[in-house]
């Protein structure tokens, strides 16, 4: 008779603790959202100190422990003038938090990034040219971020700059369900594109308020210079409301909305995720040089002051918020928008 003898089990001395920990930190470019963020998801905002050298130069040291949490990180790669920042002081914030969470033991590292700066680089358009773009994606992946979080890329190519996982999300919910809550009584809507590039949008952008929609028919002379040249189908009579995913000097909007005009539209409103509005933006767009009534645009860029009487600002923290919370619960993110968070 043969005996088997048992391997003696030894327990670990050493405390095991399996809590997932969640740590949300802010940017200086984009703080004040940070904070709408972790009200949103009932979290205090984490406490990091971000300085800027008298040589121009930025700092960043996380004043509490983030060890084995799941640390997420708000910024936009934008200026923020009330604190001096320009977009790649914002950039170099980004990454040196980045450098600095890994550095101190984070379980995971995620970028939220609302608004992708350098977006519109994502191609050679002439010789000689960088891929902007792409030099922010391996920038990012060089300094050990694990995901990116970003709402409304300029186009969806950018996804693969990177190599690891990259969340999109839209205001377009958002956006629409604002124009439902208004009441326009017996207007007739119709969603303008301002060029073909964005068909796609304005056509989901209609068929969520149940209207037609149009698409402008744009040539660009020059970088940041736009020149619209006629509407195909019809406006006359009716509400334009033109949709965009960025709104940056007005020139193509303020083009678009005299044409839909010239065309007969009997007023025009505006509706973009992300208001850039640099340069002579702000002067543009009163409503006495635009003929636009309305812009419509969420906080993933903090406005500059002296913005104009006609421009409306939704908070996207919500959707970031849900965002970040099925991101750290290893949920799905494109459940949170039935999947038309997808870029074509």
């Amino acid at each position: 008779m043969s005996t088997v003898e048992e391997k003696p089990t030894y327990a670990s001395s050493i405390p095991h603790d399996y809590t997932k920990r969640l740590m949300l930190f802010g940017g200086r470019a984009s703080m004040e959202l940070a904070a709408r963020i972790a009200n949103k998801l009932d979290v205090d905002l984490g406490r990091v100190d971000l300085r800027t050298f008298a040589d121009g130069e930025v700092y960043c040291r996380y004043e509490e422990s983030i060890r084995g949490a799941d640390v997420f990180l708000v910024q936009s790669t934008a200026a923020n003038p009330a604190e001096s920042m320009s977009p790649n002081d914002a950039l170099m914030e980004l990454l040196t938090m980045i450098d600095a969470a890994q550095g101190a033991s984070a379980h995971r590292i995620i970028a939220v990034m609302p608004w992708f700066g350098y977006a519109r680089q994502d191609k050679k358009s002439q010789p000689r040219e960088p891929i902007t773009a792409r030099v922010v994606a391996k920038a990012l992946e060089a300094v050990g971020v694990d995901r990116v979080l970003t709402m409304d890329l300029h186009s969806g190519q950018i996804q693969g700059f990177f190599g690891v996982p990259v969340d999109h999300m839209t205001a377009t919910p958002m956006l629409t369900q604002y124009f439902l809550d208004q009441d326009f009584g017996d207007e007739e809507l119709v969603i303008v594109s301002p060029d073909a590039g964005r068909v796609k949008h304005a056509r989901n952008f209609a068929r969520k308020l149940g209207v037609h929609w149009a698409v402008m028919e744009k040539e660009r002379p020059a970088q940041q210079v736009a020149e619209i040249g006629y509407v195909v189908g019809d406006v006359k009579g009716k509400t334009a409301v033109l949709v965009d995913d960025m709104i940056d000097t007005a020139g193509t909007l303020c083009a678009a909305a005299r044409t839909v005009l010239d065309e007969g539209a009997s007023r025009v409103i505006a509706a973009a995720t992300h208001g850039v509005f640099s340069g002579p933006a702000y002067e543009r767009l009163k409503y006495e040089n635009s003929g636009i009534e309305r812009i419509v645009v969420t906080d993933t860029i903090p406005l500059r002051p002296g913005a104009p009487d006609n421009i409306t600002v939704l908070s996207a923290a919500q959707t970031l918020a849900d965002s970040i919370r099925r991101i750290f619960a290893d949920d799905s993110v494109s459940e949170i928008f039935a999947g038309e968070n997808q870029l074509f």
